[in-house]
């Protein structure tokens, strides 16, 4: 394991069409199948960070923001901002678009806490974060701000 990763190697970026097997009976996706898409994600990019197995610990407050339709794309994008000495803090955005208009919108945030494992399934130590660049640094600002912020309401 190196001793850093850089918080770019960690980004992850997954679609799915809304289909109706996800769709409650209003034609929007079901939270679950959501919460779904954002744990598979958060947990690619802390394997990508960590480059071992990881577990989900834990996963803050969800805002469900807006609703995603049937038939649109939901964008999950995932990232690591922190860590601790075996785990990751990722964030989570979600947002719904229209491939026919070109439209777009945040759906949904949260944060994940993700334990990274060796072989034998026990804890290990992961890589110390940095950012070489000021989008990488960005990213990890607006993470903070935005778990700060969600910790206020």
């Amino acid at each position: 394991m190196s001793d850093s990763a850089r918080l770019m190697d960690s980004y992850t970026e997954m679609t799915e069409m809304l289909l109706p097997n996800d769709t409650n009976n209003l034609g929007r996706a079901l939270g679950g199948a959501v919460l779904h898409w954002m744990d598979i994600c958060a947990a690619i990019a802390s394997m990508r960070f960590a480059g071992n197995q990881v577990v989900t610990a834990s996963m803050d407050h969800v805002d469900f923001i807006s609703a995603i339709e049937m038939g649109e794309v939901a964008v999950v994008e995932a990232y690591v901002f922190d860590t601790g000495r075996t785990s990751i803090d990722v964030k989570v955005d979600v947002r719904a678009e229209d491939p026919r208009e070109g439209t777009e919108r945040k759906t949904t945030e949260s944060f994940f806490t993700f334990v990274a494992l060796d072989e034998d399934g026990e804890p290990t130590e992961v890589p110390d974060l940095t950012c070489e660049s000021d989008a990488e640094q960005g990213l990890r600002d607006a993470a903070f701000e935005a778990k700060a912020e969600q910790a206020e309401n």
